[in-house]
């Protein structure tokens, strides 16, 4: 059976990568010059039979199985498949509450000492096994079969999401050294990172849960608003409320997970019920991080951030540990920069993906689906979205003080596609309509 693993890793779970020259970022388009980025996507063998999804599949098939040779060397190489206390707590967990309720501020992760970083067995040492390596495929590429056929919320951006989570999570700096990002031949010490990332780069699940929330982060997403769907009274509105694309997709990713098809898979993932329900916690954040309207969880966004990162810190969170409310913050940042990651990146990219999310925006009006011609504020709004919501988030991704030279590249970016839309956004609006409308009158 061919088999397709990365070649390469360092022992934070990502190899870090080199930084590109200006001509080799420029020759970069779209989703698939982001996942390059991160890895070659041209080193997968017969990659030129596949199919677009097959590459995407494949390509989220590493990222994953490099995590999980971390995770399984963080504990010893142990995999056991006949945990009987272990599969009925599956069978309990996220039960009687929906994703939201789940919800919590401040997320405990699994602290490891020094000494125990020290004698972690090398990832480079462990052995997949092929059972849960097929099942690893198979799950992925079920998640990419749930991924409605929109022009913007689609399988592609989810994996140019974990493209930027990948590439984040590879460039945490080590602050020992006061130097920013290792090179890919620097050996990397994972007890030397673990403090100045919160707890994030000693713990592999940890990782693994903010890449899997990526992966799985919009499936089945209808191509409409939260609001629209509430509206139009859809079952799914009625069962979550408020945050239902969110809700829907960790609901339908954890259900397709705990089948008993993919009990290998879930093997290599976690073995105690502790880091089980460590696990469900970090995809429930993570992905409820990912939406950006709801008021309650922007105020409480905010609270969490004065709590830990301002310069007069609050103790909101008695008992919570200092690591913890950061790390939890931390994540919660990467996961929302990844899903508007277009916005901090190139402006060929920014603008490939703006004209998708503006044809899945104008369709849904055009079907009935939304009350207003986004059209007609396109212009003004994207400009609000850069001053309001964008740069500020490139901003906060920078006093974090755990991304290095990346957080200052996702600002720089930012700001100059800002001053490019300001400058072309008017003209491009109406190409966008031209476009659409051509490609509507091909339809017919």
């Amino acid at each position: 059976m061919q088999t397709y693993w990365l070649k390469t890793k360092s022992e934070t779970g990502f190899e870090p990568s080199k930084s590109k020259s200006s001509a080799e970022t420029h020759t970069e388009s779209s989703m698939s010059s982001s996942v390059r980025e991160a890895d070659d996507i041209s080193d997968l063998d017969g990659v030129e039979a596949m199919t677009k999804t097959q590459r995407l599949v494949e390509w989220n098939v590493e990222v994953l199985s490099s995590l999980l040779q971390q995770i399984i060397a963080s504990r010893g190489g142990t995999v056991d498949l006949d945990d009987l206390v272990l599969s009925q707590k599956e069978a309990t967990i996220g039960t009687g509450k929906t994703v939201l309720e789940e919800f919590v501020p401040i997320i405990p992760l699994k602290r490891f000492d020094a000494g125990e970083l020290s004698k972690r067995q090398k990832a480079s040492s462990i052995e997949i096994d092929e059972e849960a390596k097929s099942q690893l495929r198979s799950y992925l590429a079920h998640v990419a079969s749930m991924y409605q056929d929109n022009p913007f919320h689609n399988f592609e951006h989810a994996s140019h999401v974990t493209a930027s989570v990948k590439k984040l999570l590879t460039r945490i700096v080590n602050v020992d050294d006061g130097h920013g990002l290792r090179t890919s031949t620097e050996e990397v010490d994972v007890a030397d990172m673990a403090g100045h990332s919160y707890g994030i780069t000693s713990d592999p699940l940890t990782q693994f849960s903010v890449v899997f929330s990526a992966i799985i982060h919009d499936m089945d997403h209808p191509g409409v608003t939260n609001a629209q769907l509430v509206k139009e009274k859809t079952r799914n509105a009625q069962i979550f409320k408020k945050s239902v694309a969110e809700q829907n997709s960790v609901e339908l990713a954890w259900g397709m997970l705990m089948g008993e098809e993919y009990k290998a898979f879930r093997a290599c993932i976690y073995q105690t019920e502790d880091d089980l329900r460590r696990f469900r916690q970090l995809v429930v954040n993570t992905v409820m991080a990912t939406d950006i309207v709801d008021k309650e969880l922007q105020a409480l966004r905010k609270s969490r951030w004065e709590t830990a990162f301002a310069d007069a810190p609050t103790n909101q969170y008695v008992g919570a540990s200092s690591d913890d409310c950061k790390a939890t913050i931390v994540i919660e940042h990467l996961i929302q920069a990844s899903d508007v990651s277009h916005t901090m990146q190139h402006w060929h990219i920014y603008k490939s993906w703006n004209q998708k999310f503006f044809m899945e925006c104008y369709g849904a009006y055009k079907a009935g689906r939304a009350e207003c011609d986004p059209s007609l504020n396109w212009y003004k709004g994207e400009l609000g979205f850069f001053d309001f919501y964008v740069i500020p988030l490139a901003k906060k991704l920078d006093n974090c003080g755990v991304f290095g030279v990346s957080s200052h590249e996702y600002l720089n970016y930012a700001q100059g596609n800002r001053d490019e839309w300001a400058r072309e956004g008017e003209e491009l609006v109406q190409e966008y309509l031209e476009k659409y409308e051509e490609m509507n009158k091909q339809q017919q």
